[in-house]
């Protein structure tokens, strides 16, 4: 069973994955860690994230570097975000996926175009959405407790020019696949969120099995 996950940042997509992927015994890929791991290659080899070529040759990584913290930092985060938009990037990387998500017995992916380019073909799409003030408090809690002391006005206006660059880029642009569930977790619990995305995919996994 394939199960993409898509959604903006701080969304909840990635927790509710880690938890579907848990729950189906299934294996789990934070697709954005790839563009993220791009981003501080380009950082450590100090290139231009806004040039192609500059990217694409930051594309060559190990797959220890997914499990570095540093990743997780907002300095990545917005780098990822200007390397995702190159096409030649995201054609570095879409084998590398695509073999994640058609692994034997399935897996889990988040990002923001596995519904709609890394996976059309998923058994069981969701779209993860929130309100950008509710994904930029979380976000800025994030950040307080890793000892950011960045404004919550400076984490929102970076979560909207994230989502401006993300939903207009001329690739892949992140946007719910036709056949997705839509899921708004603004107001609700992790734990509410996590059920709720579980009956989305038992919803939809049953109505295959009931389709002639």
């Amino acid at each position: 069973m394939i199960i993409a996950v898509d959604g903006p940042a701080a969304s909840g997509k990635g927790t509710i994955a880690r938890a579907l992927a848990k729950r189906y015994g299934l294996p789990h890929l934070d697709t954005g860690l790839l563009y993220r791991a791009v981003a501080a290659n380009v950082q450590r080899l100090e290139l231009d994230p806004t040039i192609e070529a500059d990217a694409v040759a930051a594309c060559d990584f190990d797959d220890h570097l997914l499990e570095d913290p540093e990743l997780r930092s907002d300095e990545i985060g917005k780098y990822a975000s200007v390397v995702s938009a190159h096409p030649l990037v995201r054609a570095a990387l879409f084998h590398r996926q695509r073999r994640f998500a058609h692994q034997p017995g399935g897996a889990v992916l988040d990002g923001r175009d596995i519904g709609t380019v890394i996976a059309p073909d998923a058994d069981a799409k969701l779209f993860i959405r929130a309100t950008p003030m509710i994904r930029a408090k979380r976000r800025h809690a994030e950040l307080r407790e890793r000892g950011s002391q960045v404004s919550l006005d400076r984490v929102l206006a970076d979560i909207r020019a994230r989502d401006l660059r993300d939903s207009t880029r001329g690739i892949a642009p992140m946007a719910p696949a036709n056949d997705a569930a839509l899921l708004d977790t603004s107001f609700l619990s992790i734990d509410a969120a996590i059920q709720r995305a579980v009956a989305l995919v038992e919803a939809r996994t049953a109505a295959q099995v009931e389709s002639p």
